[in-house]
Formats: C-alpha cells, sequence, structure tokens
C-alpha cells in the first residue's frame, strides 16, 4: 500500500465496486468510496459528522501546530472566515503584483538551469511556486535562504508523516531511533525563521500581503491573533500553498509536451486576451479556454488524490452503513478516472470543461480542491498563481519530454512525479520580419 496505493485502490474498485471497505496499514479498516451521493453526504449534506482525520489533525498538528488545516468545530468556522479575507478578490489584485514580481526573479533562475540542458521540471516547478505564496505572505523582503530553508522543511516533514500514517507499525521505532526529534528540530528551525518576520513586522508600515491580513484580523471581541497563532496560520498556508500547483504544473506541463494543438490555442488565447500583460485576478475569467485545459490536467492528476474523513456519530448514506468512528476515503483520483462519468477517462480532453458543462455533470465526479465547506480556501489564488506562470512559460518556451523516461505518479500527501519529469526548454525565436 505505501508503495503504490493508486494500483492497489483502483484495483479494488474494479472488482469490489465503488464503496467499499480496506485496511490502511493493515491495521485500521476504512471506507473508501467513489461514490458521488457517499462523497457529497461526507464533504457536504452532514459534514459536521465527519471531521478531519489524525494525519491531518494530530500528525500534522504535531509539526505545524493548530491551524486552519487541523482544527474542527467552531475553532475551525472563527479561522476560516478570518483568513478568507486574505483571498477575496480585492486582495487578490493586491498580490498579483508580488507575485508577478516574484516569478520574475524566479524565471531568471529557471532560465540558467535550462541553458545548461534537460531539467527535472518538479523541483523547479517547486520553487517558483513556493518563492510566490512565501512572499506572498511575507512580501518582497522574504530572504532567498529562509525561503529555502522552510521549503526544504515542509516537503521532509511532509514525507515523514506519510510514513507515519501508511506504517504505522513503525512509529514506535521512530521515536526511539531519534528519527520523530530529527524531523521536530527540523520544524523548531524553520518556525524560528518565520516568526523572525512576524515579531519584525508588528513594528513596519502596513503591506498588501498575506500576513498583514493575518494581523489584522480580529475576533469579535476586539482582540487579534497572537504571534503564535499566526506562525501556524503561516505554515500552514505555505504548506496547502505552493505544493499543489507545483504539481499541478509538472503535470500540465508533460501534458502539453504531446499536444502541440493545445499548446497553441492556449498561447493565441494568452496573446488576445493579454498581449504583452501580465495576468491579474481580472484576467482570469477572460482565460476561459486556458481555464479549461488547467481542470482537465487536475482532473487526470488531482493534487489531493484522496480526502479522508473521521465519523463522529453513526451514519447512513443509502445502503451503506457508516459507524461512530470509522474511517472515511474519498477516493478523488479514483472518481476522476470513473468510466462511468467520464468518456474515455485516460485521455486528455480539455472540452470536457467547456463553459456550461459544469452544469451537465453529477455533483462531486469532480473535486481537485476538495468540497463543501472545508473545500480549499486558496482555490481562486491557486488558479491565478498557474495561470500566471503558465503565461510566462508558454510564451517564452517550446518545450519537449526526452525519450527513455518512466514517467508515472506517486502518492504522497500530494500527488507528484515518482520519478520526476526531465525536459528540455528552447526559447521561442520571433519570426522574422518581411520587408517589402
Amino acid at each position: 500500500m505505501f508503495q503504490n496505493p493508486l494500483q492497489i485502490l483502483s484495483k479494488y474498485h474494479d472488482t469490489l465496486g465503488d464503496t467499499f471497505r480496506f485496511y490502511l496499514g493493515g491495521l485500521k479498516e476504512a471506507i473508501v468510496t467513489i461514490d458521488p451521493a457517499i462523497v457529497q453526504h461526507v464533504l457536504k449534506t452532514n459534514h459536521e459528522n465527519y471531521e478531519k482525520s489524525d494525519i491531518q489533525v494530530k500528525r500534522m498538528g504535531h509539526f505545524l501546530g493548530k491551524g486552519l488545516l487541523t482544527t474542527h468545530g467552531e475553532a475551525w468556522k472563527t479561522q476560516r472566515r478570518l483568513i478568507q479575507k486574505g483571498f477575496s478578490p480585492k486582495q487578490l489584485d493586491a498580490l498579483s503584483t508580488i507575485m508577478q514580481d516574484s516569478l520574475t526573479d524566479s524565471l531568471r533562475i529557471f532560465d540558467s538551469h535550462i541553458q545548461k540542458g534537460p531539467v527535472d521540471i518538479y523541483p523547479h516547478m517547486m520553487e517558483i511556486t513556493f518563492s510566490m505564496v512565501a512572499r506572498s505572505l511575507f512580501g518582497a523582503r522574504l530572504k532567498a535562504e529562509d525561503i529555502s530553508l522552510v521549503s526544504d522543511t515542509i516537503c521532509t516533514v511532509q514525507e515523514f508523516i506519510v510514513k507515519q500514517t501508511l506504517q504505522p507499525y513503525l512509529n514506535p521505532w521512530f521515536e526511539v531511533s531519534g528519527e520523530l526529534r530529527k524531523h521536530e528540530e527540523m520544524r523548531v528551525r524553520a518556525d524560528a525563521v518565520l516568526m523572525s518576520y512576524i515579531k519584525k513586522r508588528r513594528d513596519e508600515p502596513p503591506s498588501d500581503d498575506l500576513l498583514q491580513t493575518l494581523m489584522d484580523a480580529r475576533y469579535t471581541d476586539g482582540e487579534g491573533m497572537s504571534d503564535e497563532l499566526i506562525l501556524s496560520e503561516s505554515m500552514q498556508l505555505l504548506v496547502a500553498g505552493h505544493e499543489t500547483s507545483s504539481n499541478s504544473l509538472s503535470w500540465l506541463l508533460y501534458l502539453l509536451s504531446s499536444r502541440p494543438d493545445v499548446l497553441e490555442q492556449m498561447r493565441q488565447e494568452f496573446d488576445s486576451v493579454l498581449g504583452d500583460r501580465q495576468v491579474s485576478h481580472g484576467d482570469v475569467p477572460k482565460l476561459e479556454y486556458s481555464t479549461q485545459v488547467v481542470q482537465e490536467s487536475l482532473r487526470l492528476y488531482p493534487p489531493f488524490w484522496m480526502i479522508d474523513r473521521i465519523a463522529v456519530a453513526d451514519d447512513r448514506v443509502g445502503d451503506t452503513v457508516i459507524p461512530a468512528g470509522s474511517t472515511v476515503i474519498v477516493y478523488v483520483y479514483g472518481a476522476h478516472h470513473a468510466s462511468a462519468h467520464w468518456q474515455k477517462p485516460e485521455e486528455f480532453d480539455a472540452e470536457r470543461f467547456v463553459k456550461g458543462s459544469d452544469k451537465l455533470r453529477t455533483p462531486f465526479t469532480y473535486f481537485p480542491f476538495g468540497g463543501g465547506p472545508r473545500g480549499c480556501i486558496g482555490l481562486h489564488y491557486a488558479m491565478l498563481q498557474i495561470l500566471m506562470i503558465l503565461k510566462e512559460l508558454l510564451t517564452k518556451y517550446d518545450f519537449e519530454v526526452p525519450p527513455g523516461q518512466t514517467i508515472e505518479p506517486r502518492a504522497m500527501v500530494i500527488l507528484r512525479p515518482k520519478h520526476g519529469i526531465r525536459m528540455s526548454f528552447n526559447g521561442i525565436t520571433e519570426p522574422a520580419t518581411c520587408v517589402a
């Protein structure tokens, strides 16, 4: 299961149907489902009966503290309401400049690497998106070496959390061997870096970044968040905000490398909508075809390949009985590849998402960013970020995937390329102007 959960869960889905019971990590029984009625019930209709599981509340909370990703009930509702202001259209407009400046700096580094030959795009997309999210949070003065330290910590800790969850029988060994302590010490170093920026900001003029939104937020009693809570929320926004986009971009570039027709149509749309301008939040609705392409890529390779919940009380959906304490795994990857809901589900077809098609789809057969009240708070930020980066890459470079690679997904916390994706990039040469 740890090595290839997609293959195992998809095999059971093919043989046992849309909903089945499975022993997670060999120890704990879980209900696995792609049934849209059950998915909607768990994530939306009766969501208050389903809490996040240990992997998010206890294990992630151990490393990231209590914040939006690791709380339930009224505490979560309060934090969600406060943090949502940071992703309003007005705030996204303000963040666009910070994001674009970060992207410009990152592309200079990227360009120096691709000049030397093929590169694995996954770590490069990680660096670009993490820098963008980090500067959206902490402003332009965030140092490159601090970005690198925090990014490395998050990636290493996430892999450790997956091991703790999918191999729970090893947890006693992790504790006595010092593995747990090693990862805790990494977290402490990263926390100290971010806390220094938070404390400095208290004495500085207001800014347009997300840290300012967290600092300005007020509860009903007029009090603001403590520095410790701001740190937890900042770290959790970093975790949730960068790897989603970097994985999506890696798979997108891979898919586009074999679809010159799609690539050309996207370039034409960027040119007609934007000309020489960069993408801003207000441009996103106008980039209809490019958005379809992103959505189809997210169907084939959803960043959150599964969503797990714990039933608080006994429940029932149709013939499926869900006892209190049961783990319910919403198998997102399986739902997105189900032949019952998608024609030729393994093929790339952006026309599935033509404007208005969502009204014809069965609800909860497509939900790459989750669904219901706990759906991704940064969805619109992520779409803006992806389109910003795509516009720059597609209008600057031609690219291809050199042969001889095994490209397949690996289901960690996020669905990432197992062996990376090596690609060659060449600058686009403007056609010569004919003078008569």
